[in-house]
C-alpha cells in the first residue's frame, strides 16, 4: 500500500495581513508556543511542522496527509490565543505547495519584511528551524525547504544590493529622536529589556551621541551585561516608574505579555518632567507600552508598524534591487518546488 499524498502548507498571519492590534493577539509569548507545538505533535495527519514566531509574523509550515489537518491546526492556534476563528479568517495567510515554498524563501531573504532587506529575520528562521529539529518535528521535506531557503538568502545578499542603505528600526527611531530633541547629547536613554532588538536600537542612539543610558531587565544580570557594553547604569525592574520619569527616550523590547509602561505610570512621569518631551519606542510584540499613553501632551509613542511606515518612504531607492531579489528567489523557488513535488507526490493549489 503506497503512502498517502502529502500536502506542503503554510498557515499563519503577518504584518501584511494583520494590523499590530491583531498580531499581538496571535503572538506566541510565554508558554503559548510550547502549548501549541505540543498539541500539534499529537495530530496523526501532520507529518512535519515548524513554527516561525516573530514580531511581524506567526507562521506554521507543515507537511500533512489528512485533508482536514490545516483546519485543525487553525482551530488549535485560535484556541491557544483565545481568538475567534471568524476573526482569524479575516487575517489568515494560507498557502499550499509552490507558493508556500516561495513565501519562505522571500521571508528568509528579508524581502517580505516590514523593513525590506533587514538581516535579523534570517537568524529568526534559522532558530525556528533548529527548534523544530530539536523537537523532532521536521523531516525530509521541511529539512530540504528550510536549508535551501538559507542558501537562497545568501545568494540574494551576494548578488543584489538589497541590504545596502537599508532603513532599520534603529535608524528610523534615531532620526525621529533627532527631530524631537535636535541634539541627543543631553538625552537620557532608557533601554527597557535587554534583548537583541533593544540592544541594537540602544547602540544606534549611543553612536549618534546620546548621553546617559539606563538598562532595565527582569533579570538584573542581563541588565548588568548590556549596561557594561554601553558604560550605562543597570537598575532592577521594580524601578521602572522612577527610571521612566528621568528618561527622555525609552526603548521597550521585553517579552512581557502585557504593557509594562502603563498610562498612569506615563502620566505620573510626565508630571515630574515639567514640559520636557518623552519619546517612547515600543519594539515588543505584544506591545510593552499602553497605546493610550500617546494621548498625553509631549509624549511621542511609536510602535513597529509606525516605524515601518516611515521606512517605506525611502523604499523607492531600492526598488530595482528588490525586483532583482524577487526574480532570483522565484527561480530558486520553482526549482526547489520541482524537487519537493516529486518527493511528496501531491497536487497543490494556492489559497488565501
Amino acid at each position: 500500500m503506497s503512502d498517502p499524498a502529502q500536502i506542503l502548507f503554510l498557515l499563519g498571519a503577518t504584518h501584511r495581513t494583520a494590523p499590530i492590534e491583531l498580531r499581538e493577539k496571535l503572538a506566541l509569548a510565554g508558554t503559548k508556543l510550547d502549548g501549541l507545538q505540543h498539541a500539534l505533535q499529537s495530530f496523526a495527519g501532520l507529518r512535519e511542522f515548524a513554527v516561525l514566531n516573530t514580531c511581524n509574523r506567526v507562521e506554521i509550515y507543515g507537511v500533512a496527509t489528512a485533508p482536514d489537518t490545516v483546519e485543525r491546526i487553525q482551530a488549535s492556534l485560535c484556541e491557544v490565543n483565545q481568538m475567534e476563528p471568524a476573526l482569524f479568517e479575516t487575517i489568515r495567510l494560507h498557502l499550499l505547495g509552490h507558493p508556500a515554498v516561495q513565501h519562505l524563501l522571500e521571508v528568509t531573504a528579508g524581502v517580505d519584511s516590514q523593513m525590506i532587506g533587514e538581516t535579523e529575520i534570517l537568524g529568526q528562521v534559522k532558530d525556528a528551524y533548529a527548534a523544530a529539529q530539536a523537537r523532532g518535528t521536521t523531516g525530509p521535506v521541511l529539512n530540504r525547504v528550510f536549508q535551501k531557503s538559507f542558501q537562497a538568502a545568501k545568494n540574494v545578499r551576494t548578488n543584489t544590493a538589497i541590504g545596502e542603505g537599508q532603513i532599520s528600526v534603529a535608524s528610523v527611531a534615531v532620526d525621529l529622536a533627532l527631530k524631537i530633541f535636535g541634539d541627543l547629547r543631553a538625552c537620557h536613554v532608557l533601554a527597557l529589556g535587554a534583548g537583541e532588538m533593544g540592544e541594537k536600537t540602544a547602540r544606534a542612539f549611543k553612536s549618534r551621541g546620546a548621553g546617559r543610558m539606563t538598562v532595565v531587565s527582569r533579570r538584573l544580570e542581563h541588565a548588568n551585561e548590556l549596561a557594561g557594553a554601553f558604560c550605562a547604569e543597570a537598575v532592577p525592574f521594580e524601578r521602572v516608574p522612577d527610571a521612566l520619569s528621568g528618561s527622555d527616550i525609552v526603548v521597550c523590547s521585553t517579552a512581557a505579555p502585557e504593557p509594562v509602561v502603563t498610562l498612569p505610570m506615563t502620566a505620573t512621569a510626565m508630571r515630574r518632567r515639567a514640559a520636557r518631551p518623552l519619546f517612547l519606542i515600543d519594539l515588543a510584540m505584544p506591545r510593552n507600552i499602553a497605546p493610550e499613553a500617546a494621548r498625553l501632551p509631549n509624549v511621542f509613542l511609536y510602535n513597529l508598524d509606525d516605524l515601518a511606515k516611515i521606512a517605506e518612504e525611502n523604499l523607492a531607492l531600492r526598488e530595482a534591487e528588490i525586483h532583482r531579489a524577487r526574480k532570483i528567489l522565484a527561480e530558486k523557488a520553482a526549482a526547489l518546488w520541482q524537487q519537493v513535488e516529486s518527493r511528496i507526490g501531491a497536487n497543490h493549489h494556492a489559497a488565501e
